[in-house]
């Protein structure tokens, strides 16, 4: 099994454990596909609630110019329910887990088609 393949198969058993739901394997597949190398990398293979920077970059970077969502209060109301839901005792708020939640919360699985 791919190094990729070992991470799917753990956001598909954090998304169960953590938030009730049960993954779409195929998209949860392409989203992380999409991440590309960023969820190799420690660091960036996880998104902070708490550092507004990097959810200003989620927002702008995955959810304006991959989703392609006007900015609005929507957008960073969507944000907190993700984070919210991943709980903030989590410290890893795996960034494939977070765009696959919001992805879903936009009903953007198209995009990925």
């Amino acid at each position: 099994m791919s190094k990729r393949d070992e991470l799917i198969t753990l956001y598909a058993k954090e998304l169960k454990e953590k938030c009730n739901v049960t993954a779409d394997m195929n998209l949860l597949t392409k989203v992380t596909i999409g991440c590309g190398p960023s969820i190799y990398n420690r660091d960036s293979a996880t998104v902070s609630c708490t550092n507004q920077d990097e959810l200003d970059t989620v927002k702008n970077n995955y959810l304006i110019k991959k989703l392609g969502l006007k900015n609005g209060p929507e957008l960073d109301k969507a944000i907190a329910k993700v984070c919210e839901k991943l709980g903030s005792s989590n410290k890893n708020k795996y960034r494939a887990i977070f765009y696959y939640l919001l992805c879903k919360e936009f009903g953007k699985e198209s995009v990925y088609k």
